[in-house]
């Protein structure tokens, strides 16, 4: 794990905290700050001129975002987070009454209300049921009607970290004729993923957990093959061609995702993502998800050696960057514990959630299980 101590100086946070909660909000690296304070003396010293600087970043940004997740630039809209990502799909295709939208039994709620949401024209949400927080395709299978049209899922159960099978999802849609949407906010920048090989129609990720960069801005991919069922709901000068003709009114919007940026962008937000994104590509998500395994290893077994119920999934294709355990006793207390000892992990429904990334190391890890042991240890005394 040597190579990766280099980039802790990236972060820090880890002068202070053994972070493990990127599943949550991330810290920022240095140069994702560096990037948005410098865009900042821009807006300062120089304004307007320099709008051409930002355009070409932006699209910088988007083609980085697109080599992601294998797309191209012109199916990457920017989005101000996962939510409004999803709602623009929900709220731009055409639905008919009676229409069925699948999504799993207990998501995050990002990946439900916008579906929900559809119900006062007469489109039902049906869920897909779990156990443990996992689901198979035979699972979708159960639920599945003539008037099902779409299938919703997260990428990652965000309580136990179980990992979907978006390859097998995405055969099952395209078998089933159904349209595939996929919340990806938990596994982008851990886990590679392929919209084109796992036959994505739109996928939605903030960047604020495993992308590193800050709340506010993220992506809405939408595939090239189904620009013509989906429409916009808010559009703006931005949204159509030629856009800086601001004297010719026409309403001749682009022909590809672009049409759901309506106006002004996040500039900011869109830097620092950019500089967040260099840096996952410069470590490269293959190394970065086999690190997190490798932390995540240290973790279970020390939670296993102390017969502590995991909740996880420790199969290699089931896993994420997250491990959740239920404690012993007084999930509150040991998740405030943690926090006075400077380590920073979620409590999600009685379950203690630790998600590292690839600069935390082995010592991050056995403070953890020492701090763990510590408090039992004084419980019991």
């Amino acid at each position: 794990m040597e190579d990766f101590e280099r980039y802790r100086s990236e972060f820090p946070i880890t002068e202070r905290f053994a972070f493990m909660n990127h599943a949550a909000v991330s810290p920022l690296p240095v140069r994702a700050v560096k990037a948005v304070e410098d865009l900042f003396q821009e807006f300062s010293c120089s304004g307007i001129e320099c709008y051409p600087n930002w355009e070409r970043r932006i699209h910088e940004v988007r083609k980085m975002f697109a080599r992601l997740i294998n797309a191209d630039a012109n199916e990457i809209a920017f989005v101000g987070s996962t939510s409004e990502g999803l709602s623009a799909v929900a709220t731009g295709l055409e639905w008919k009454k009676g229409d069925i939208v699948l999504i799993p039994e207990i998501d995050f709620p990002a990946n439900i209300y916008p579906w929900m949401n559809l119900e006062r024209h007469g489109v039902t949400t049906r869920f897909i049921p779990k156990k443990d927080g996992r689901f198979e395709v035979r699972d979708v299978e159960k639920v599945l009607s003539p008037r099902t049209r779409l299938v919703s899922v997260s990428s990652v159960d965000f309580a136990t970290g179980f990992r979907y099978d978006l390859e097998a999802l995405g055969d099952f849609c395209r078998e089933k004729g159904l349209l595939f949407c996929v919340d990806a906010i938990q596994s982008l920048g851990v886990i590679p993923l392929d919209v084109k090989k796992y036959g994505i129609h739109f996928l939605s990720a903030g960047g604020h957990k495993w992308l590193l960069s800050t709340m506010g801005c993220g992506c809405l991919y939408i595939a090239r093959a189904v620009n013509h069922i989906i429409h916009p709901e808010r559009v703006g000068w931005k949204s159509v061609v030629d856009e800086e003709d601001f004297f010719r009114v026409h309403f001749h919007l682009k022909p590809n995702a672009l049409r759901f940026e309506p106006g002004t962008m996040n500039v900011a937000g869109i830097y620092c993502l950019g500089a967040a994104i260099e840096l996952i590509l410069e470590v490269g998500i293959p190394s970065i998800h086999q690190h997190i395994l490798a932390i995540n290893d240290i973790l279970f077994r020390g939670l296993r050696d102390r017969s502590i119920k995991i909740v996880t999934s420790m199969e290699e294709k089931e896993r994420s960057g997250i491990l959740s355990f239920v404690p012993p006793s007084d999930s509150a207390g040991l998740w405030k514990y943690l926090s006075d000892n400077r380590i920073m992990v979620s409590l999600r429904d009685g379950k203690i959630r630790l998600s590292p990334h690839f600069y935390n190391n082995n010592e991050d890890a056995e403070l953890f299980l020492r701090t763990l042991v510590g408090f039992y240890g004084s419980k019991q005394n």
